[in-house]
């Protein structure tokens, strides 16, 4: 067959690996750079709702912070670390940006990704340095078919957040296979051998800038692939890092709840400034009948979140894996979005009445933690299925209930 008209330019198979640097400091996230992030990111925000990406003083913060190497392996020098850290980092930065939160916890978990791709890929990817941002798309939307030692893909993958700073996508497709069964793969290929089609225009999280990327005949080698399954069910190395190990579903909802729990207590944080200020005649909102109710709950329902939050991560972290857990810590994530959702939303309520000001905060607010909540990792409706099915003690008497409730955990 001829020659693919673009190759995506992996390393070949047989360069020798680079040589393994030191492992860092396991010491995580530092609360300083951090808060450092979120102040450039928070500054930067309203440019980035306006520009519908992030402003790269906002993508250098959270380099800066770590998030692209967070769970990257140590023989790159990656932080193989936690999930509750990065839980945490994402709430943190959202505070300042729901945006940029969502991208930088997309960049940790999809290099979480791209550590079951072969060695080889991994040299290409963090070769140079841990810090390689990377974009994904695991809807099966494009195709491969299969072209001597490797594969030409092709198709369109929508919406592919914080594409714009990425340096490498992974993209998922079927692989044609013409003496087996066709499956599904795990692509990586480089940023400049896409196409970004400018189509992210959503109310909310305007500046994750998740637009469409196409590719068009474009060779990926062998080692550039990796089965989906293996990906999405923690197929690691044996006795490797939790992170590696890890099935998808077992923290992937939490991580895509961070930045709205951080937004959420943004949003409370300015309310509350707003309720406790004397306004004319020395008139205090906070005086005002149902104003401290409303307080009272949209706080206690923020915090509750947040316990519940904290827990499923170090479960995610420390905890025997089965089917049971992973729909638990997915039952967490998805109530808890939709309780912040709720908590927003009531500061929002007619006859709590606000300055201009105030109230164009709260409803951006508002529309990034929605936006967050209605994301299919987080829908209800699945994860209280999958719930549901691990409290069935079915497995036993009924084989394929068993099976069943195995596949909706993943």
């Amino acid at each position: 067959m001829a020659t693919p008209a673009v190759s995506a330019g992996f390393l070949d198979a047989r360069t020798p690996a680079p040589p393994t640097p030191p492992a860092p400091p396991s010491s995580g996230f530092r609360q300083k750079v951090l808060l450092h992030a979120a102040a450039v990111a928070g500054r930067a925000a309203g440019r980035a709702h306006r520009e519908r990406r992030l402003s790269a003083t906002a993508v250098a913060a959270l380099d800066e912070a770590g998030f692209a190497r967070h769970f990257v392996p140590h023989r790159w020098g990656g932080r193989e670390g936690s999930f509750s850290d990065v839980l945490t980092a994402a709430a943190t930065v959202a505070q300042g940006c729901t945006s940029a939160a969502w991208c930088a916890v997309l960049w940790a978990a999809h290099g979480r990704f791209a550590s079951f791709l072969p060695h080889a890929a991994q040299a290409e990817i963090w070769g140079t340095s841990p810090d390689a941002r990377i974009a994904a798309a695991l809807a099966s939307t494009g195709s491969a078919r299969a072209a001597g030692d490797g594969w030409v893909l092709e198709g369109e993958w929508s919406p592919v957040s914080g594409v714009d700073h990425a340096d490498w996508v992974l993209l998922a497709a079927r692989m044609d296979e013409a003496l087996a069964a066709s499956r599904t793969g795990l692509f990586a290929v480089p940023r400049g051998a896409v196409e970004v089609r400018d189509t992210w225009n959503s109310a909310g999280m305007r500046g994750t800038g998740s637009h469409t990327v196409v590719v068009r005949d474009t060779f990926v080698p062998e080692h550039g692939v990796v089965d989906l399954h293996r990906v999405l069910a923690g197929e690691g190395p044996a006795g490797g890092a939790r992170c590696r190990t890890a099935p998808a579903h077992l923290a992937g909802g939490l991580m895509f709840a961070a930045p709205a729990l951080g937004a959420a207590r943004a949003a409370l944080k300015d309310w509350t400034a707003w309720a406790v200020r004397d306004g004319e005649g020395g008139a205090r909102p906070l005086n005002s009948p149902g104003i401290p109710e409303l307080l009272a709950q949209a706080s206690a329902d923020i915090d509750a979140v947040e316990l519940l939050f904290n827990q499923a991560a170090e479960r995610a972290d420390t905890a025997d894996v089965d089917s049971a857990l992973v729909a638990l810590n997915r039952r967490d994530a998805a109530v808890g979005a939709a309780r912040l959702a709720g908590a927003v939303d009531s500061l929002l309520q007619p006859g709590a009445a606000r300055s201009g000001e105030v109230d164009g905060a709260l409803q951006q607010r508002r529309r990034d933690v929605l936006t967050i909540a209605s994301h299919g990792a987080l829908r209800l409706g699945p994860a209280a299925t999958a719930y549901a099915l691990a409290l069935t003690p079915q497995d036993a008497a009924d084989p394929e209930a068993g099976a069943e409730r195995e596949r909706t955990a993943r």
